[in-house]
């Protein structure tokens, strides 16, 4: 049997998990994030240290999913904006050099379309988009069977696109699809309609459970935009699956039928009835299964 070892590296938490090659986690432990990298690196490597002493395993490869920008191929954090002394850090030699593990770095949306792609409603699919729709909105590409990544591991940034010339200013640009179809977008979202600050999880409970129509039209204007990313994804990469995840997934009653209309609406009809849209099956579990995924695949 072969062991692996995830790392799951967010702004505000780190989790670490071990599991067998079926992807059957064994333990995890998790932590907060801190300020400076090397409070969380000492961590990072106590931990491992502590599964290696309790099990006695040879692991075989440690995988590492994180927010970007970052280069996967040099297992690099370039820039993450949700953590601000990570800059420049080669995290992937640092851990290598420590541990003597082989180590790799992948970029979050990139793993989960990994984890879903192999352990989730991405099975049996060859072209597939996984879209986080969480705090943020970026998109997991699998092309032909194999994850691309683009010239600069940056392939997938659809949140940064500008698809209204107005609305929230989210990702350094106003009007962009994070702007309606991300938690900080759509919360911003309903400010500018109705003055009110609600969270995200507010806005979707007043439409769902009390039927608040101001929640609801902000829940649709949501929905009408992630129908047209949706047609503009499908039209470029005539993909056979997408799997969106958090918000959708917990909400996918309310968005669905205006998400639908206004993708058909939009879509060339050639490629009506391509691709199946998915609700993602390892929501709970999904940033350990990534992590663990991006170890078991090595860098696919």
């Amino acid at each position: 049997m072969k062991y692996y070892i995830g790392i799951d590296i967010g702004g505000t938490k780190i989790a670490i998990s071990i599991a067998d090659e079926t992807c059957n986690i064994i333990d995890k432990v998790k932590f907060f994030t801190e300020v400076e990298f090397s409070d969380n690196f000492a961590m990072i490597i106590s931990e491992i240290h502590k599964f290696q002493d309790k099990y006695q395993y040879k692991i075989e490869a440690i995988g590492i999913s994180a927010g970007g920008p970052l280069d996967s191929e040099k297992g690099l954090f370039i820039s993450p904006p949700h953590l601000p002394n990570w800059h420049n850090i080669n995290i992937k030699k640092r851990i290598e050099d420590e541990l003597h593990i082989p180590t790799f770095l992948e970029n979050d949306a990139n793993a989960c379309a990994l984890a879903e792609y192999f352990y989730g409603n991405g099975r049996g699919s060859s072209n597939f988009a996984f879209l986080t729709f969480g705090t943020g909105f970026g998109a997991g590409l699998i092309l032909n069977g194999k994850l691309y990544r683009g010239s600069n591991s940056q392939a997938g940034e659809i949140g940064h696109m500008r698809i209204s010339n107005d609305g929230p200013l989210c990702f350094e640009k106003r009007g962009c699809v994070e702007s309606f179809c991300s938690g900080a977008g759509i919360s911003l979202l309903h400010e500018e309609l109705t003055g009110k600050r609600l969270t995200t999880k507010e806005i979707y409970d007043k439409a769902e459970i009390d039927k608040d129509k101001e929640a609801i039209n902000t829940v649709n204007i949501s929905s009408e935009k992630l129908g047209l990313t949706l047609s503009i994804l499908i039209d470029i990469l005539a993909l056979d699956r997408i799997v969106i995840g958090s918000i959708y997934t917990r909400s996918k009653g309310i968005i669905e039928p205006v998400m639908m209309k206004k993708m058909n609406e939009e879509i060339l009809e050639v490629n009506r009835g391509l691709c199946d849209i998915r609700t993602a099956y390892l929501e709970e579990n999904i940033g350990d299964v990534a992590a663990l995924t991006v170890a078991m695949q090595k860098g696919l």
